[in-house]
């Protein structure tokens, strides 16, 4: 089912992941089954997906005048940074789309915060403009994004549990920290987001 759906700007249903079956890949995106609906989801790898597995897809919905895409992100660290991404000035979803294809996270990040217009530059469609643009736009405001280190291992229930913690208004840092907290545990989702939320509440 679709988890997490909540409501935008001017009523817009905004969607946050959808956890499904793979069932087709092709070389820009894939075909998500949630409950009989195929979902058309745009991503930066297909491989990265395997048909026939189930997965929890993290969502961007871009609505534009004559255009209507989802963008789907593996991890929530890719659509965290695809999302700052598509906050520079003449860089859009399919450039930020691109940029994630060619990098790892951390890497472009750590190109970011070293102002690296070189390496910046070896992403498709990125000229020596809109490498200095981002560094500009986006130097020094990371904070989190990179939430979660590599030490342990990142299992579907705990992803989304975060983001269930920041669908019910948390901010995205608070949520983090308390998951942190709990990351060695092994619980289901529901199981993460109670001892979460006490936490959280402990700490008020």
């Amino acid at each position: 089912m679709i988890y997490d759906t909540i409501k935008g700007i001017e009523g817009d249903i905004m969607y946050s992941y959808i956890k499904g079956t793979i069932v087709a890949l092709y070389s820009g995106s894939i075909v998500l089954d949630n409950q009989g609906i195929g979902y058309l989801v745009y991503v930066s790898n297909p491989y990265q997906f395997e048909k026939n597995k189930e997965y929890t897809v993290y969502i961007f919905q871009s609505i534009t005048e004559n255009d209507m895409r989802l963008y789907g992100f593996k991890t929530s660290e890719q659509k965290d940074l695809f999302l700052m991404l598509i906050k520079v000035k003449g860089i859009g979803p399919k450039s930020a789309i691109a940029i994630i294809a060619a990098g790892e996270t951390k890497d472009i990040i750590q190109a970011i915060e070293d102002s690296n217009v070189k390496f910046l530059r070896s992403f498709p469609g990125i000229g020596p403009k809109a490498a200095s643009q981002i560094i500009l736009d986006l130097k020094g405001k990371f904070n989190g994004v990179e939430r979660l280190e590599s030490s342990f291992s990142i299992s579907p229930s705990y992803q989304e549990a975060v983001e269930v913690l920041i669908a019910l208004g948390y901010k995205e840092l608070e949520a983090e920290k308390a998951m942190k907290q709990i990351s060695e545990e092994n619980l289901d989702t529901n199981g993460y987001v109670k001892k979460a939320l006490a936490l959280m509440t402990l700490n008020k």
